[in-house]
């Protein structure tokens, strides 16, 4: 429960493709359901994914706020690759997201029955 509070510096860059990756394959494994029941499920799907995607990167972005700026005087330095992994982790974070989204909203105009 202490690591929710404080994050984990690399939960972002493991959470948003993690995220992409289950929601491209639910929705491709999908398809022939939507298809014959005309369902939008692609955009549910999406919401979920992008929600996991977000908790990756607020995630990241408390291990980034808890990481110290300079390390302490005897310390050699261990706080600033946590800090640097953690601001890449919200990046990806927020890149995965949009990518999601993205195509949730594709969901919406396409209904799955395309050729």
């Amino acid at each position: 429960m202490a690591r929710l509070r404080t994050g984990i510096p690399s939960a972002g860059i493991f959470m948003g493709p993690l995220a992409w990756l289950i929601d491209t394959q639910i929705n491709y494994a999908l398809v022939p359901w939507i298809c014959a029941h005309q369902v939008q499920l692609v955009p549910v799907v999406a919401f979920a994914a992008a929600v996991v995607s977000l908790a990756g990167g607020l995630l990241s972005w408390r291990a980034y706020r808890m990481s110290p700026v300079t390390p302490a005087p005897d310390s050699t330095g261990a706080g600033r690759p946590h800090r640097f992994t953690a601001l890449i982790g919200v990046a990806m974070a927020a890149l995965f997201t949009a990518i999601i989204v993205l195509h949730g909203i594709a969901g919406l105009m396409f209904h799955g029955c395309e050729r």
